[in-house]
């Protein structure tokens, strides 16, 4: 942990003011590292469960409902650079101050019995829903990302931050467990030991990993999400779908366009978003948002995925012979892998035995 934590605070990221949010967040993460790695010392070096085990109860609360923030925090900053404000951060370190020290009243100054088991419980219940809350705005930042990924770019960028949604849930799970592990007996420390091992290998191996796509993410980000309010309390701001099979009149004029390009194969083109689109057809981008969506019933991206697989199949049909990494590029995919996946999970199996059972 000292070596996650060391790491992400002074680990260089390439010379782009574009990762200046990228180290930000590490950051805020290898403090959390750092803050816990000082608790576990503390545990296991100075043995403190031993000379005082309502301390040592006290000092696990507090640490973790302060990382339970700071970690949230690293999370949504990836989402929103917007996310840390003076106030929410005063607000924060305000409720922590408080949860330490009526953790502090409960454990030290109640008498051992049935008003300080209470407090206990009250407590657990309080840094287990302040988790969950916590958990529930990275969830829902990283859910609106992705619609707004899927709603304005033909490529699946939403795939680079899943790990931000895997690993949330995981650290939900974690982090209540040790909570809960504050309160057992000694000889249950080697679950959070070993525990712990995989989930901090895998946070240093998501971080690390992520500096690959992080450039192309915070571009289409700049591009389409202004402020925090649109990506966490923003409600569901997608156009009214339209009953009935009939294209509303006010779409006519741009009926034609769309088909001209979709008979030029424009869907072809690598790193599409809506935005270019909306270029070509010379109309408005949400115009031609709110038409995709009436029209096709699908997001931007799943239309374009749609147009390109039925191109591949085209071009399988004519040239069998044709490899899996240039009937690809050809289609318009920005790599193997996901032309792979999508035609997958759109025809239920791979292009290699979709070509073995259509065309042989």
């Amino acid at each position: 942990m000292l070596f996650f934590g060391f790491y992400f605070l002074f680990a260089k990221t390439p010379e782009k003011k574009i990762f200046e949010n990228y180290l930000r967040s590490r950051r805020i993460m290898g403090v959390a590292l750092l803050l816990l790695a000082a608790n576990y010392s503390v545990h296991f070096f100075l043995g403190i469960r031993f000379q005082n085990v309502n301390s040592a109860i006290l000092m696990n609360l507090s640490t973790y409902f302060l990382c339970y923030y700071l970690f949230s925090s690293a999370m949504i900053t990836l989402l929103d650079r917007f996310y840390i404000t003076r106030k929410r951060s005063w607000t924060h370190i305000i409720l922590w101050v408080i949860f330490s020290i009526l953790s502090g009243v409960v454990l030290l100054l109640l008498p051992g019995g049935t008003m300080q088991k209470i407090g206990l419980l009250v407590l657990a219940a309080w840094l287990v829903i302040y988790g969950l809350v916590l958990a529930r705005r990275v969830i829902v930042a990283y859910r609106r990302a992705v619609r707004i990924f899927d709603d304005t770019h033909a490529d699946d960028i939403g795939a680079y931050i899943e790990w931000l949604s895997i690993f949330t849930y995981w650290a939900l799970i974690f982090g209540v467990g040790c909570g809960l592990l504050t309160f057992l007996p000694d000889k249950y420390v080697f679950i959070w030991i070993l525990s712990s091992i995989p989930f901090y290998s895998y946070l240093f191996y998501s971080y690390q990993n992520y500096l690959l796509f992080y450039e192309q993410v915070e571009n289409a980000f700049e591009q389409d999400i202004q402020s925090e309010e649109k990506l966490l309390t923003d409600t569901e701001t997608e156009p009214e779908i339209v009953s009935g099979e009939e294209v509303p009149v006010s779409y006519t004029e741009i009926i034609e366009k769309v088909d001209n390009w979709i008979k030029a194969d424009g869907y072809v083109q690598q790193g599409l978003t809506i935005k270019e689109l909306s270029k070509i057809l010379y109309t408005n981008r949400t115009y031609l948002s709110a038409y995709i969506k009436t029209t096709y019933k699908m997001t931007f991206r799943e239309w374009i995925t749609g147009l390109r697989l039925e191109y591949a199949k085209n071009i399988l049909k004519e040239h069998p012979e044709i490899n899996i990494q240039k009937l690809a590029e050809s289609s318009g995919f920005l790599s193997r892998s996901n032309f792979i996946k999508s035609f997958t999970e759109k025809e239920g199996c791979t292009p290699a035995k979709w070509k073995k059972a259509n065309l042989e």
